[in-house]
């Protein structure tokens, strides 16, 4: 008999611009069951911030969840790991996102340092608490589609977003990791802060450049205040 055909991957334009990707990231944003069990919460953590990985915890402010737990690094398993350990641990995802650290293909020509901190970030950043989430896509629409778009006026749109971030260097430290295909949106924006104030401010001010206000979609917000597990879980007692 003929063997079967197998199926090809779907045909996408290619750019000769490539973007590189690091580490696996995973936002679980979780309400806390009755009954929940805060030595277990605390140790599931634990276990996961092994060799490269980390894990950020935040006390979320509004309905949207209770708490907000970002765990990084080169192994889908362990964040898998963690989880289900949370689970069992009675915190209830509401919400979850998964993208990939990256340096995009407007920044590759980055001294290695800064690459680095782009793929293999250290987190959190000391003396910046206030925590922030969102995602966002790139518009397909009429005239404003962002794909449509030649490299060069990409990047020229992209060097004016950055241009408007460096206003607030050391009042805001930006994480975008990449989720195209892996998620509902295209990337996803964590920010730390000094204050909640300092993010509001860079949000607003990025909004008017013109990849922003052309081309930007944004999905839902998730904001809270960045401590360690013990602190964040008292504070949700």
């Amino acid at each position: 008999m003929p063997e079967a055909a197998q199926p090809s991957a779907p045909s996408e334009p290619r750019d000769d611009h490539a973007t590189i990707a690091g580490w696996r990231v995973l936002h679980l944003f979780c309400h806390l069951a009755p009954g929940h069990d805060p030595q277990a919460i605390e140790l599931a953590i634990k276990d996961c911030q092994a060799g490269e990985h980390q894990v950020v915890m935040a006390a979320l402010l509004g309905h949207k969840a209770d708490l907000a737990v970002m765990a990084l690094g080169p192994s889908e398993v362990r964040l898998r790991s963690l989880q289900s350990a949370l689970a069992r641990a009675g915190c209830t995802p509401s919400w979850s996102y998964v993208s990939i650290t990256e340096v995009s293909e407007y920044a590759t020509g980055l001294p290695n340092h800064l690459l680095q901190a782009r793929l293999h970030p250290a987190l959190p950043p000391d003396g910046m608490n206030a925590f922030c989430f969102y995602p966002m896509s790139k518009r397909r629409l009429a005239e404003d589609n962002w794909y449509q778009l030649g490299y060069e006026d990409r990047l020229e749109l992209m060097y004016g977003h950055g241009k408007s971030g460096r206003r607030f260097a050391g009042r805001v430290l930006q994480l975008v990791t990449g989720s195209t295909g892996l998620d509902d949106y295209e990337w996803g924006v964590t920010l730390f802060a000094r204050e909640l104030d300092d993010i509001k401010a860079c949000v607003y001010t990025m909004r008017f450049d013109e990849a922003s206000a052309r081309f930007a979609e944004f999905g839902p917000f998730v904001v809270g205040t960045v401590a360690s597990p013990a602190e964040v879980l008292a504070a949700l007692r």
